[in-house]
Parts: C-alpha cells; sequence; structure tokens
C-alpha cells in the first residue's frame, strides 16, 4: 500500500462509521447474492458477510476490538429485533395454546439431543475438556451459550464461534433435511430450525414462511432457557 493510501486508510479506520459502513455493505451485497442465486440456501447472506469482513479486518490488520467498537450500532439492534419475533408469534397464540404439550417435548429431546451430541462427538475426538465446556451449549443463541459456557468452564469465544457456524450450518442444511423427513408442516419445521439454529436459522425461517419464522423464534428462547437449565444438570450427570 502505498504513503498516501496509508495515510488515508488509518483517518478512515479511525472512523466508526467506517466498520459500521462496511458491516451493512457486506450483507447487502450478500443478500443480493443470496437473491440472485434464487435464494439457495447454500448462498448464506450470514456466512457471506461474515466472510466479508473478516477477509478485510485480516487484510487491513484491523484488532476485532476496533472493528467491534465501529459497528455496535448494529449489535445493539439485536436486541429490539428479537423482542419484534414476537409479533408474528402472537398471530399463532391460539395454536400455541393447543400444542404446549408437543412443543415441550420437542424442546426437551432437541435441548438434549443438541448438548449430548455436541459434548459426546467433541469428548470421542480427544477434544479437551474446555472445549467440551465450550461447546455445550452451542445450539442455544450466542449471548446465552457464551455466558452459559463462561460459567463451566469453557472459553466463551469458542461458545460464540461454535453457535455462529451451529446457526449457519442449520440454516444451510434445514431446509434440504426436513425435505427428506417429509416433514410439511411450518409450524413443526421452524420450531426444530430454532431449537438448532437460533437466530441465523430463526432468519432463515421468517424468509420462508412466517408460521415457520414464528415458531422458529418461540424455539429460539425456548431453547436458550433450557440450554442454561439443561447443560450443568447433564455435565453433572456424565461426571464432567
Amino acid at each position: 500500500m502505498s504513503p498516501k493510501l496509508t495515510v488515508i486508510w488509518v483517518f478512515l479506520a479511525g472512523s466508526p462509521l467506517l466498520w459500521l459502513s462496511l458491516t451493512l455493505l457486506a450483507y447487502l451485497g450478500a443478500v443480493w447474492l443470496h437473491r440472485a442465486s434464487g435464494a439457495r440456501p447454500f448462498v448464506n447472506p450470514v456466512l457471506i458477510a461474515v466472510t466479508l469482513i473478516v477477509g478485510v479486518l485480516l487484510v487491513t490488520g484491523t484488532p476485532y476490538d476496533t472493528y467491534f467498537e465501529g459497528a455496535k450500532f448494529v449489535h445493539f439492534l439485536i436486541g429490539p429485533a428479537t423482542v419484534a419475533l414476537a409479533v408474528p408469534l402472537y398471530g399463532q397464540i391460539a395454536r400455541l395454546r393447543r400444542l404446549w404439550l408437543p412443543i415441550g417435548v420437542a424442546l426437551l429431546a432437541g435441548s438434549v439431543t443438541a448438548i449430548v451430541s455436541a459434548v459426546g462427538i467433541a469428548w470421542a475426538l480427544g477434544g479437551s475438556h474446555e472445549m467440551l465446556m465450550s461447546l455445550a451449549p452451542k445450539s442455544a443463541t450466542m449471548p446465552i451459550a457464551m455466558g452459559v459456557a463462561e460459567k463451566i468452564g469453557g472459553l466463551p469465544s469458542l461458545a460464540a464461534v461454535a453457535a455462529a457456524v451451529t446457526g449457519i450450518a442449520g440454516a444451510i442444511m434445514a431446509t434440504a433435511l426436513l425435505n427428506l423427513l417429509r416433514i410439511q408442516d411450518p409450524a413443526v419445521r421452524g420450531f426444530a430450525v430454532g431449537t438448532t439454529a437460533h437466530g441465523i436459522g430463526t432468519a432463515r425461517a421468517i424468509q420462508v414462511n412466517e408460521t415457520a419464522g414464528a415458531f422458529s423464534a418461540l424455539a429460539m428462547g425456548l431453547n436458550g432457557i433450557a440450554t442454561a437449565l439443561l447443560v450443568p444438570l447433564l455435565l453433572k450427570l456424565a461426571g464432567l
């Protein structure tokens, strides 16, 4: 990079607006690619946007803390966006009252399976205790996964990465897998996605079907609570 360009970059890098703009432009570009592909699941906007941003940070040698300081307004919007998911869910309130038992059973089965499979596979592959503790809450939404991991002796940063990878993988694979299993009910599809792929999966479910999005939002919230309660219990039973 030439001296003039270096001076310009140093000036721009000190502005919070740069990183906020980069985040928005990366996501808009990723959404364009997603739509141009015919909304194919593997062209996931979150995955593409994250890859673009990470690439820019690596090329420019920018620390993550600097990026986060500039883009933290997007982080702030996660709260209102999560609360807004209650709007489509409210439209399903009558159905929720009828389905409370199957919802409870599905939540318990999904949450336990997510925890046990993550810890079991990592243990079988020789993962350290710290890694096992970090992966246990991977199917909960990221803030909960990080908090739970920290409390049980894991690394919050590793838990965050595991949660992000889980969400992206779920958003990419869910549609094909549910079609393969011949599950057509939008409520069932949405609940399955929300339980396993939290917010990223919920975003994908909302794009596909409003009912699926509502039940995915419900599952995401309930599984966050269930994970926080079940992880310490299951690890104690397993002697970890």
